[in-house]
């Protein structure tokens, strides 16, 4: 990616931009077959970008069968995994070829700042599809250590049609965390990108088109939840879902498994992350630098945020004077303006849910400020008992707990019914395993704020994971079965039968 252009060339950019607004349906843009619209809108203004394809269960059958149809007849899902690998290295090119446009997209109708559209989301979500391309014909299939006269092969076999369902925090890098694998397996799918965010997962089919994927294999839905994602969660046709999103959405998703053909499911949903400082770290500024990156980047709306700052009494006065400090160097302010690192949030509701938690109650240390879409890094010191400590904010708000031991911070941290990601600071190499070994939950960085990178596999434990894990090799696994092919080498001569 080139370096990063100026406002105003961005809002030129964004002038230009002709948004794709209907659903992508076996290889071709059709309306709604209601012909219902929504309006996708700028948060950073509150004026309509776009009216976009408000689908339903009848387009989710539509979606399903030619899914269905592409998958069976081979067009993908039995094309030669090098010829596979060379349509998603396409897309890749492509996707970098368009990634200044991608990002102003991205960026004008999720609120995020250009700033992290341009130098993480895409590159990000182009790395992602080149990765996970380059797997196709690197994953090697077994042979069990069976008898002389049998053998027994371990293959996997793409698991059908896939629904996947986007959040709109990360909507390009989650849509490559899904269809990388998905897509590289020999999957079918059907994205169905959150109703905030649909335009850059409709861009994205445009460019698979353009890249040789083919009609049937790709396909995106615009709506809501009721209208798309239940239908696709409840279809007997969709082989295994793939969501990101909130707990209490991903728990339907299980019921509608349930209550459905008990296809797959696999969740990665919130969390309410600790980030604990023992009193040993080392380096105070460059932990507050991690904790701020942490607590703030994509205004707090990221399911790994370190929302909670659990900090032994000895250095807590010391870090938080170096986090207030880095904080203030998060300007906040229009999202393609490429010098401000806080955005707009998502949408109205979302604001105002963010903006309940900083009324009465807890000590508001920097910030406090919502106002227009836009909330301020904020920190508040807070009771253990209160809402801000023990509820999945999702915005840039970081609440400060006190404790006086290493065993106290461990049993703090895991006192949630999430566990995403975590972070350790300290310089005893002893402390740091036997916390990070202590921490339940799914990613546990130490002396850093961070998620793994592609390589590492990434999702949760207990109210934050269910059933697989994106990014690595483990993320093939959730798009594929597992068969056993056992072969009787027995010579008919012999007299003994097995």
């Amino acid at each position: 990616m080139s370096d990063l252009s100026t406002t105003q060339e961005y809002k030129a950019i964004a002038a230009g931009l002709e948004f794709p607004t209907q659903a992508y349906i076996n290889g071709a843009f059709r309306p709604a077959a209601s012909g219902a619209t929504f309006d996708t809108i700028n948060p950073a203004t509150g004026k309509v970008l776009a009216k976009v394809a408000a689908c339903g269960a009848e387009d989710v059958d539509f979606a399903v069968t030619k899914a269905r149809d592409a998958f069976e007849d081979g067009r993908w899902s039995r094309l030669h995994p090098a010829q596979r690998k060379a349509v998603l290295i396409r897309l890749a090119k492509l996707m970098k070829r368009n990634a200044r446009e991608l990002a102003v997209m991205e960026s004008l109708e999720s609120g995020k700042t250009i700033y992290d559209c341009e130098t993480v989301d895409i590159p990000d979500a182009i790395n992602c599809l080149i990765w996970h391309a380059e797997l196709i014909d690197k994953i090697y299939d077994q042979v069990s250590p069976a008898s002389d006269n049998h053998i027994a092969m371990i293959v996997r076999e793409p698991v059908g049609v896939v629904g996947l369902v986007l959040p709109w925090n990360f909507p390009l890098l989650m849509l490559a965390w899904k269809i990388g694998p998905a897509l590289a397996s020999g999957c079918s799918v059907i994205v169905k990108p959150a109703e905030e965010t649909s335009l850059t997962a409709l861009r994205m089919a445009e460019l698979a088109a353009e890249a040789g994927v083919p009609a049937g294999v790709f396909n995106v839905l615009p709506g809501t939840g009721p209208e798309v994602g239940e239908p696709l969660g409840r279809h007997m046709d969709v082989d295994m879902i793939s969501f990101t999103g909130s707990t209490e959405t991903g728990r339907r998703f299980l019921r509608y498994a349930a209550d459905s053909n008990l296809k797959e499911v696999t969740l990665e949903m919130g969390g309410k992350n600790p980030a604990v400082v023992l009193d040993d770290a080392e380096n105070l500024d460059r932990v507050a630098a991690h904790i701020v990156n942490g607590a703030f980047w994509n205004m707090g709306e990221n399911c790994s945020a370190s929302s909670r700052l659990i900090v032994q009494k000895g250095v807590k006065d010391a870090l938080l004077g170096r986090i207030i400090a880095h904080a203030r160097e998060w300007p906040m302010g229009d999202p393609l303006n490429p010098a401000n690192r806080v955005g707009a949030l998502v949408s109205k509701a979302h604001f105002d849910k963010v903006a309940s938690y900083l009324g009465k109650g807890p000590k508001v240390l920097l910030g406090g400020l919502a106002k227009d879409g836009f909330v301020e890094p904020t920190i508040l010191e807070v009771g253990r008992d209160s809402p801000q400590a023990r509820e999945e904010i999702f915005g840039p708000v970081l609440s400060v707990l006190t404790v006086d031991s290493f065993d106290e911070a461990i049993a703090l941290a895991n006192s949630t019914e999430y566990g995403l990601a975590a972070s350790l600071f300290t310089a005893n190499i002893k402390r740091a395993i036997r916390g990070a070994r202590a921490i339940r939950a799914g990613t546990v960085t130490v002396n850093s704020f961070g998620e793994g990178d592609i390589s590492t596999p990434f999702g949760g434990f207990k109210a934050s994971g269910f059933g697989g894990r994106d990014n690595g090799l483990h993320a093939h696994d959730q798009y594929t079965q597992l068969k056993t092919i056992w072969v009787d080498l027995t010579d008919d001569t012999d007299e003994a039968v097995d």
